[in-house]
């Protein structure tokens, strides 16, 4: 194995502004080594990974290839954005990852969630790793507080050959918090909301809930990145709790002072034959009700911009792009803004938290509707996974297509949406859950 030692190597991950100590390794001799070492993660109570796939052309790039793993998490307390800046404040160049929870909505406006949940999930949580992997094609970066120890664990593992025969796990066969009859219903309520004039768009979503015994998450993220690859793909486990996200969606980048959202509108499924998906893929851009619904989530998005930037910075570097998945075509749109050298990251995310794309327009009438029509709490879906990179640089995804799990419990929940306007069809709108959970329930094995 080939290593190269430095003091002072910086990989692209790392803030420019600190010297870390770090080592750098060969694994070109080792096909496996983002596997192995994925299976040598779940010794660690505190997990990130990011496996960023289908990034080709994708604006302003995806997630970094990395792996992060620590003992301890930070100690934050409601109020939690306070708590998180006060951290950042005090540490301006840790790199820390973690999820924020849909539910901090309550922290920023006068909100509630009453209903039940299977899993029960802090509104926030970060750590600060005690190991950070690199990937690149050929290369693996080290960065470390115990650099000689995680360099003969990491060493250990790329070595190691784990068994084919793997426990296959029993997950019990799924079950829907709504009825089609049922989401049918709700659906023409809120299209009455829009004829009212109350909101003009709503992301209507439903709950689904399972069991499972002997159940991998590590080998279930592996599954579901094959089965639905995505650029903003993320494994996440805190408190014996796990995320399995395949996210296409990015909520919000900051980086040099420039702060980028990509909202996702819009879907269609991919063709048969390759007459077909083109077809699928023009009808979808072409589509005046698709449109319509990004259009809006594009002004809600360069609102909740203007609120921590430069006046008149904020602008949209792509309208209705149309961006290719496994399982889905997608229209994302890009909006971008030079952040105000007085607003710190967390305003940033407050004032732009939840997205748009995952509540409606107006956004505070949008998620008092959420909580009267939705039977389940959201928790951490809609939320997001992501990373500050030091305190003024950041990166997270919106938590869409992805199955969470609670190892206490064996308890599995997933939940899926879209959005509802004035042209929507009820019935069209539930093909388009049952699309969104297709690479869920294959990975899961229930269909």
């Amino acid at each position: 194995m080939l290593i190269f030692f430095s003091s002072l190597f910086l990989c692209n991950f790392v803030s420019k502004s600190v010297l870390l100590e770090s080592i750098k390794i060969d694994i070109s001799p080792f096909p496996n080594a983002w596997e192995s070492i994925l299976n040598w993660v779940e010794n660690y109570p505190n997990v990130v990974a990011f496996y960023p796939q289908q990034v080709k052309e994708y604006p302003f790039g995806a997630f970094p290839k990395v792996i992060a793993v620590g003992n301890q998490k930070l100690n934050l307390r409601a109020p939690f954005f306070e708590s998180l800046q006060s951290y950042l404040h005090a540490n301006p160049n840790k790199k820390i990852f973690g999820y924020l929870g849909y539910d901090l909505k309550n922290e920023l406006e006068d909100l509630e969630s009453h209903h039940p949940s299977i899993i029960n999930w802090d509104p926030m949580n970060f750590f600060s790793p005690d190991c950070l992997l690199s990937f690149d094609q050929k290369h693996l970066t080290i960065e470390s507080t115990d650099l000689d120890y995680f360099k003969d664990e990491i060493q250990k593992t790329l070595s190691f050959i784990p068994s084919e025969n793997q426990e296959q796990p029993s997950v019990s066969r799924y079950k829907s918090w709504v009825s089609k009859k049922e989401y049918i219903n709700k659906v023409n309520q809120l299209k009455n909301h829009i004829v009212e004039g109350d909101i003009y768009e709503i992301n209507y979503c439903i709950n689904y809930s399972a069991t499972a015994k002997r159940l991998n998450p590590i080998q279930v993220f592996q599954k579901l990145c094959s089965n639905s690859p995505a650029p903003f793909a993320s494994y996440l486990k805190i408190d014996k709790k796990h995320i399995i996200s395949s996210s296409p969606e990015r909520f919000l980048k900051l980086k040099d002072q420039k702060i980028i959202s990509q909202p996702i509108k819009g879907t269609a499924s991919r063709g048969l034959t390759e007459k077909e998906d083109l077809e699928n893929k023009k009808q979808l851009f072409k589509s005046e009700k698709e449109r319509a619904e990004n259009m809006m989530i594009v002004d809600l998005v360069r609102n909740d911009l203007a609120k921590s930037s430069v006046s008149g910075s904020v602008k949209v570097d792509e309208i209705f792009g149309i961006y290719s998945f496994q399982q889905v075509h997608q229209m994302i749109s890009t909006v971008s803004a030079t952040k105000r050298k007085e607003v710190s990251s967390c305003e940033v995310i407050k004032n732009a938290f939840p997205m748009g794309s995952m509540t409606g327009a107006p956004k505070i009438r949008a998620m008092q509707l959420i909580e009267d029509y939705e039977c389940s709490k959201r928790n951490v879906f809609s939320g997001s996974i992501g990373y500050f990179n030091g305190a003024h640089d950041f990166d997270f995804n919106v938590l869409i297509r992805s199955i969470y799990y609670d190892e206490k419990t064996d308890a599995i929940n997933y939940q899926v949406g879209s959005a509802i306007t004035y042209d929507s069809d009820p019935e069209t709108e539930y093909e388009e859950c049952l699309l969104k959970a297709k690479a869920i329930e294959k990975t899961l094995g229930i269909i």
